[in-house]
């Protein structure tokens, strides 16, 4: 349980959903108030996800639906205006990005990916 309530695991997708540098995994959370999108990808065989909103202009990402990646599988990009990100730490790595990702707790076990709740990232509720 955190200071302000507790942190739940809410199953995403299978582990092998997730391919190295390939199409994300996206979902929908509630980040402080706001519904928005957010993706999960593998890099280096370890699962990442993160917001789904470039920190130079909040927008989506994806150039291509759930495609985050470049050419080379190293980093991931904003396709309006190319800020790169490093995949593992969401940090920016060039272009016009001001700060990094937001980076959302993930887990696996038994096969399946989790997220994690925090007090300002909840499921989205319909």
């Amino acid at each position: 349980m955190s200071e302000l309530g507790p942190i739940h695991a809410i199953e995403l997708c299978q582990s092998s959903d997730l391919l190295e540098g390939g199409r994300a995994v996206p979902f929908d959370v509630c980040f402080a108030g706001d519904n928005m999108r957010a993706f999960a990808i593998r890099f280096e065989g370890h699962a990442h996800a993160y917001l789904n909103r470039c920190t130079h202009v909040a927008m989506e990402m994806d150039f291509q639906p759930d495609q985050f990646f470049d050419d080379t599988g190293r980093w991931l990009l904003c396709a309006t205006h190319g800020a790169a990100y490093q995949p593992d730490t969401g940090d920016c790595a060039g272009g016009p990005c001001r700060g990094g990702l937001v980076k959302i707790p993930l887990s696996e076990s038994d096969g399946k990916v989790f997220w994690h709740t925090a007090s300002n990232l909840q499921p989205v509720e319909f």
